[in-house]
């Protein structure tokens, strides 16, 4: 009972934020809305990491399935991409070369900033 209570709460957040989406004069990824919803939860204390803990768990060790409507997109689509394969291919590796890289130096960034908030304690 506790799992599906922490699937609502997280599947209450994602229908907020197709509600809010939906409200907004400009477009805006509902997903994007929901994440920042939840954020704002947890950190005002409105919502404790405990309430979505299990579910956030299994998410995570299951990531994988959620790349395969993409997979699968990219399959439904072979005849156009196969033309451009090389380029394709350049751009997934140039794209996945700087997400790398911005969380690296996003992490030591953060980490710099947690170590200076230390010295001063």
């Amino acid at each position: 009972m506790e799992i599906i209570k922490q699937l609502l709460l997280i599947l209450g957040a994602c229908f907020a934020g197709e509600v809010i989406s939906a409200l907004l004069p400009i477009t805006f990824p509902s997903s994007v809305i929901a994440m920042i919803l939840l954020f704002v939860l947890l950190l005002s204390g409105a919502l404790k990491e405990a309430n979505i803990n299990k579910v956030g768990d299994f998410l995570l060790q299951n990531m994988s399935i959620f790349f395969l409507p993409s997979a699968i997109g990219i399959l439904e689509h072979w005849g156009v991409i196969s033309g451009v394969l090389v380029q394709f291919l350049l751009i997934c590796l140039i794209t996945t070369l700087i997400t790398f890289a911005a969380t690296a130096y996003t992490v030591m960034f953060v980490q710099k900033l947690m170590n200076r908030g230390g010295r001063h304690d």
